[in-house]
């Protein structure tokens, strides 16, 4: 009878895998790290990875594709909240939440090596990136209906603008050092309505 495959183990042994590489991508760099040595970080054979992956380019992917479902997690969470501000910065917080990683920066610049080479690496971070700007965009919305956003501000592309202020914190963040609370005080002062005799200018 043939043996059948436990979903938790499976579930269990691919998480880690690939927390093992994403730590080894980051820390050492794609081409630096082999097969070899992610099986030996999660605890298992490199025979086990092929099991669960095709080659060491999945492997990179899927620890991209793990944010998807994140991601529309995160936005559904927060879509219908009482107070569009609020769920704009919680948002925020969770996207730069491991920029203080030691490896984050370094998982940053490989991707963007990575994305060059594999067009399925680049639909995957593009839809991602796309549900959480949309989900931003109705946010911003929300909050210029409710007069708590600057009414000059194109919601979608103030949903880029703050992703593109997460994606910063990843390559400057300090190791060990959290940038979410400048992050909440940067976004805050950008989404504020201009005050009378202020210095909020847009073009």
């Amino acid at each position: 009878m043939a043996r059948t495959a436990d979903p938790d183990r499976t579930a269990q042994r691919r998480e880690a895998i690939l927390l093992a590489a994403g730590r080894l991508f980051g820390e050492r760099g794609y081409e630096r790290t082999t097969v070899a040595h992610i099986a030996e970080a999660a605890g298992l054979s490199a025979a086990s990875v092929f099991y669960y992956f095709a080659d060491k380019p999945a492997v990179f992917r899927a620890v991209f594709e793990r944010d998807l479902p994140l991601a529309e997690a995160l936005i559904d969470r927060h879509a219908d909240a009482a107070d569009p501000v609020a769920a704009i910065l919680d948002v925020l917080s969770d996207q730069a939440r491991d920029a203080a990683d030691p490896g984050a920066a370094g998982m940053v610049v490989e991707l963007l090596r990575r994305v060059e080479h594999d067009p399925d690496l680049l639909s995957v971070v593009t839809r991602t990136a796309r549900v959480v700007r949309d989900g931003l965009a109705g946010l911003i919305a929300r909050g210029i209906e409710d007069g708590a956003v600057d009414p000059d501000l194109d919601p979608a592309e103030a949903a880029s603008w703050l992703q593109a202020i997460v994606d910063a914190t990843y390559l400057n963040a300090r190791p060990g050092h959290s940038p979410v609370a400048a992050l909440r005080r940067t976004a805050l002062a950008y989404l504020a309505p201009n005050q009378p005799g202020g210095t909020h200018h847009h073009e």
